[in-house]
């Protein structure tokens, strides 16, 4: 598929911004519900449920790859929809960034019904530095004669000056695209050609263009004449990243969906279709749930499709169909407590999956607050395992690759990862059962584009990992 390095770098814990105490003294919130690096990686925004959208830029005094506070701003604010008895949330579901043009960011975010266009830009704050009440000017205002006075009045007239005082970055809605969604809206996408981009719920996908906020137009609707025949919603969807004319668009079916918009006007009619059949022996009660699609993800080339559900992670060619290139287990431990996850709704939790920049890893999370990463290499089968809490923060804990069907080394020291590494490479607290903390769970990430830099959202802190 890609070609494999020869030596899988190192991941080392590098800072966390957010309070670092326990989960339950953490209000909801504060919880962070994702986040986005920008196209150049020198900007991180993270949204949580509170509404809040915060800003880092990379901080270029450091050598290493780390990030400092930029700017915080609300961006959405509880809401009533009073026709249906509804209260919205302010939660951020998504952050998208577009293309910078100018010296202003633009970026979209949203919750379940609006999404808003913002722009963060630095606002510089002049003051007053001279006028004519300065003392000198106090002082030739002394009793003299008249012509002595207007002449001397008039070489010392000052024209008011002003001086930099101070520069703020300022957070200023530009558009807000409301009233299009019945649904709740989970995924938005920009598209390539930097003018248009999709937003999608559970049953219909929008198209929008950028600089037009009271018009949409739904490009697909799988709705039913009749919802009781409903069989499946939409769960995530993305544009490509080079082609502006393609998207995929993944459901609770397991399936991928690549459709064409110059094909015709609703996309109902799919280009390909990305699915692997269940093998009718292994299916169950809860098929159809830990099938549904998570997430979905293009690479950057736009070459290979990366989809999680809860069990796995499925990398796809998208010039083939039939089967996934790799498929990566990830809760094979979990399969026999299905019926615990069920009964505290842990089997609903939408996990997110990430490509490097250059496609050749692939990220995803856990339990625990444990975050993996693996080669996208069919032919290599390794794993780090990280660990997003206040220990690992405090013992600078390092990851490093490990075979997925590797065991416990004997005389392994205290910390180390092979002392920390349990069948099938998993943390042995996590591959007991007895000891997985369902609240603790690593749901949204980002990664560099350019570089093996990654960001974590573990509850209200967002931490960064990198490679020495």
């Amino acid at each position: 598929m890609v070609e494999s390095e020869t030596q899988t770098p190192t991941w080392k814990f590098t800072q966390c911004f957010g309070d670092k105490g326990d989960v339950e003294d953490i209000t909801e919130a504060d919880i962070i519900s994702t986040v986005e690096f920008d196209h150049t990686g020198n900007y991180l925004a993270t949204g949580d449920k509170g509404g809040r959208v915060v800003l880092f830029e990379r901080n270029h005094a450091k050598t290493t790859c780390e990030y400092k506070f930029h700017t915080e701003f609300q961006s959405h604010e509880p809401e009533f929809d009073y026709l249906k008895s509804l209260e919205i949330e302010e939660k951020i579901n998504k952050i998208k960034w577009c293309r910078r043009s100018n010296a202003a960011h633009f970026l979209l975010s949203t919750n379940d019904k609006t999404i808003k266009l913002w722009k963060v830009f630095e606002k510089s704050l002049k003051v007053v530095a001279e006028n004519n009440l300065s003392t000198e000017s106090m002082r030739h205002r002394m009793p003299m004669s008249t012509a002595t006075a207007n002449i001397t009045n008039a070489s010392a007239l000052r024209l008011p000056r002003l001086t930099h005082h101070d520069t703020v970055v300022a957070a200023v809605p530009r558009k807000c695209y409301a009233n299009a969604h019945a649904y709740h809206i989970n995924s938005i996408s920009v598209n390539s050609d930097g003018e248009t981009f999709i937003s999608a719920d559970d049953l219909r996908i929008n198209l929008w263009n950028l600089n037009i906020q009271d018009q949409s137009f739904n490009i697909v609707d799988i709705k039913p004449a009749n919802m009781e025949e409903l069989t499946e919603v939409i769960t995530a969807a993305e544009f490509h990243p080079q082609s502006c004319n393609w998207f995929m668009y993944a459901s609770s079916k397991g399936t991928i969906k690549l459709a064409d918009m110059r094909v015709s006007a609703l996309c109902d009619q799919h280009s390909k279709l990305f699915e692997q059949e269940e093998d009718p022996q292994s299916r169950s009660f809860f098929s159809e749930i830990i099938s549904s699609i998570s997430d979905v993800r293009f690479s950057y080339d736009g070459r290979y499709i990366l989809s999680r559900d809860y069990l796995t992670v499925k990398i796809w060619d998208v010039a083939m169909e039939r089967t996934p290139v790799k498929v990566i287990p990830i809760h094979e431990h979990l399969r026999p407590r299905l019926c615990d996850t069920y009964e505290n709704d842990s089997i609903f939790d939408k996990f997110e999956v990430v490509f490097s920049g250059d496609a050749k890893n692939v990220m995803t999370g856990s339990y625990n607050n444990n975050f993996m990463i693996y080669p996208s290499d069919p032919d290599k089968e390794t794993e780090v395992v990280l660990q997003a809490d206040k220990s690992a923060f405090k013992a600078k804990k390092i990851g490093v690759p490990t075979p997925i069907n590797g065991s416990k080394k004997a005389g392994s020291r205290a910390g180390s990862p092979a002392a920390n590494t349990g069948p099938g490479g998993r943390m042995r607290k996590e591959t007991d059962a007895d000891q997985i903390d369902f609240n603790k769970k690593i749901l949204h990430m980002s990664w560099h584009p350019f570089e093996d830099s990654i960001a974590i959202a573990a509850t209200n802190n967002v931490s960064f990992y990198d490679t020495p």
